[in-house]
């Protein structure tokens, strides 16, 4: 399935129906007076957060959603049915914005939470409504009002607890295949992964959480080079980053570098980001001499207040411990997981 996170759509909400204009006609009853019923209100068109779903794909084609719109009112008093809400599913995690000024009206974070996005038009009064005791015929019904209509802008914003972040080909689609049941592409050339993807890591020491794979990160990210600009968002509401390292031959050999450079990246992208809690891992210890390299780091980083994990994604040297790592860091604050919290 194609991942689409960004979508510009149009609502439009149902019209309500118009009253009506009519008389109680019976024989033996001359007089019978107004009967006009009222119209129906229009259908509103609603947003609901739906976990199931992991893509806005759905609602890039059309963009245009209408809710039926109210019936008119009849004689008898009969009142015109109300138009059905349109209720559009969206993915949890769904940010609505307001097409023309960008403002943020909703987040849908929580399972089945909904959002009226656009109202439907209230029905017209029949002219039964207006009879008064010195108006006892009145020939008057009103409109229906029109529903609302608006432009919307509509942006995904994964929620998962954890977020996988380094350099292309660092080894992140391997990490998450090998500690979930996640199976994403994996290749030896640079922006493989061209979408985040999501993995539950489920053992039976400790609570499930959700890991997702951010494409790979270059510097100048938050100015757009790269995937960078597009996918940052999806770590917005992740409480635990994981940075992976790679000093493989051929790769830049100073991963306090690398790490610096990206932090920065997150920093100048939305500074809350560079505070959120990070656990390091070198990957590939299984590649000759890596593991020799990683060694003279430990130090370093512990002194920056991180202990460096050694890992293979590879073979799972190292998995074990990391993802204890990674669920105690949780389990310490579990208030301010990523799924648990708007952004």
């Amino acid at each position: 399935m194609k991942f689409v996170d960004e979508v510009r759509i149009h609502v439009k909400a149902g019209d309500g129906g118009n009253g009506c204009v009519s008389f109680r006609r019976e024989r033996f009853i001359p007089k019978g007076g107004p009967n006009g019923g009222d119209g129906g209100k229009g259908g509103d068109v609603i947003f609901e957060a739906n976990a199931q779903l992991s893509t806005l794909l759905d609602l890039s084609y059309p963009q245009q959603f209408r809710a039926p719109k109210g019936s008119h009112g009849k004689g008898k008093d009969q009142t015109g049915r109300n138009g059905e809400d349109l209720v559009i599913s969206v993915p949890t995690g769904t940010l609505v914005r307001d097409g023309e000024t960008g403002d943020v009206l909703q987040d849908l974070v929580m399972e089945g939470q909904r959002y009226m996005a656009s109202q439907g038009g209230r029905g017209g009064r029949g002219n039964a409504r207006f009879a008064t005791s010195t108006q006892r015929a009145p020939r008057i019904a009103e409109k229906g009002e029109e529903g609302q209509d608006r432009w919307l802008r509509l942006e995904l914003k994964l929620l998962a607890d954890v977020g996988l972040i380094g350099y292309p080909n660092v080894g992140k689609s391997t990490l998450l295949s090998k500690i979930s049941s996640a199976k994403p592409k994996i290749a030896s050339y640079p922006f493989t992964t061209l979408s985040p993807n999501l993995g539950v890591v489920a053992r039976a020491d400790h609570e499930p959480f959700v890991v997702a794979d951010i494409p790979g990160l270059i510097e100048g990210a938050s100015k757009g080079l790269g995937l960078g600009l597009r996918f940052l968002r999806h770590i917005e509401r992740t409480h635990l980053l994981v940075h992976l390292l790679d000093i493989t031959e051929g790769r830049p050999q100073d991963p306090l570098e690398d790490f610096r450079t990206l932090k920065s990246e997150l920093e100048a992208y939305q500074p809350d980001l560079s505070h959120k809690q990070q656990i390091v891992a070198v990957n590939k210890i299984d590649v000759p001499g890596v593991r020799a390299k990683a060694s003279h780091f430990i130090e370093p980083f512990r002194k920056l207040g991180y202990r460096l994990y050694l890992i293979s994604a590879n073979t799972g040297e190292g998995l074990d411990e990391l993802v204890k790592a990674i669920s105690e860091t949780l389990k310490s604050n579990p208030s301010a997981r990523g799924g648990r919290q708007a952004s």
